[in-house]
């Protein structure tokens, strides 16, 4: 708030003569001065003053004044945090899933994780284990039945 604490007086004093200004101000023993200026010095002195008002308000209009807590913050959050029971949940699953594959026989598991951990399609990974994207398609198809299958057990128990 810089105009309103400001250390300066601006003052017009219209006379028969015409119009005078002064600026009238304290030096820091507290000793008054008053300044007969110009026109112009004291039309960028209220330049300077609406410059001012307008940037304070600018950041009163701008400026948060809620109370920041975790409600508020999550009220305006584009993806809502999970929960706790969430969390331990999706980290139980994906331990389960890890399992699985890693329990598959390696040729299954290789072209499983090729295909979707890679995003390699079935004809780059034939070319790569020098066999049809046929039978790289199978292979998939089994691993990710036996995938299932696996995680299905988990999630009925």
């Amino acid at each position: 708030m810089w105009y309103r604490s400001r250390t300066y007086i601006l003052r017009e004093e219209i006379t028969e003569n015409g119009t005078r200004y002064f600026i009238s101000f304290k030096d820091g023993q507290g000793i008054s001065y008053e300044l007969n200026v110009s026109y112009d010095f004291y039309m960028a002195f209220r330049r300077l003053e609406l410059d001012n008002r307008k940037l304070e308000n600018w950041d009163w209009r701008h400026r948060e004044f809620s109370e920041i807590y975790d409600e508020t913050l999550n009220r305006r959050a584009l993806r809502l945090p999970k929960d706790v029971d969430e969390l331990i949940i999706e980290e139980e699953q994906a331990e389960l899933l890890h399992k699985a594959i890693a329990a598959l026989p390696e040729i299954q598991r290789r072209r499983f994780l090729l295909y979707h951990e890679y995003d390699l399609n079935y004809y780059q990974i034939g070319a790569m284990e020098h066999c049809t994207p046929q039978a790289v398609r199978r292979s998939v198809i089994i691993a990710r039945e036996k995938i299932k299958a696996q995680m299905k057990n988990y999630l009925c128990a």
